[in-house]
């Protein structure tokens, strides 16, 4: 069965509302989230399910090449330390996942914008499920040179 997400997020925002979406390597509370039921109810149950974000980045200067934590290695069911193109990953993603994700990366890039959003994706090693995409650019003077953010997959919702 093809898993549902009834109220999926998605939105772009300004570099400078940075560190009111996420610090790499840790998640906010209920209390520093916007006031959105569906975002706060999903902090809070992070934190009671021991969902652990895992952090990502992309360097767009050196050919797209991924860093990964260990956890987002788990979350697409792929061998932990091991040598992934981002083609190969955005192949994991649903296509309208994919069709989404690329639109805001492209945005967030030519506007220097953060986003936030739900994708569906079918990891390796699992069956299908949401994970929720926080993501950055990196700016170096005038240029963006990687995004970098958070990964994690959103619980199941009865």
């Amino acid at each position: 069965m093809k898993p549902t997400h009834p109220l999926p997020v998605h939105h772009s925002w300004p570099l400078y509302e940075r560190a009111r979406y996420f610090a790499l390597g840790q998640l906010h509370g209920p209390d520093t989230l916007d006031a959105v039921a569906d975002l706060a109810d999903l902090a809070a149950e992070t934190r009671v399910l021991d969902i652990r974000p895992g952090w990502w980045e992309c360097d767009l200067a050196n050919n797209n090449r991924l860093r990964w934590s260990s956890e987002v290695y788990d979350i697409f069911g792929l061998p932990r330390g091991a040598a992934v193109t981002r083609a190969e990953t955005v192949a994991l993603y649903e296509d309208g996942s994919r069709a989404a994700m690329e639109k805001l990366r492209a945005y967030a890039i030519r506007h220097r914008r953060g986003f936030t959003l739900d994708v569906e994706i079918r990891p390796a090693t699992a069956p299908p499920r949401w994970m929720r995409l926080i993501a950055a650019p990196v700016c170096i003077d005038d240029r963006i040179v990687k995004l970098q953010g958070l990964k994690f997959i959103v619980p199941e919702r009865e």
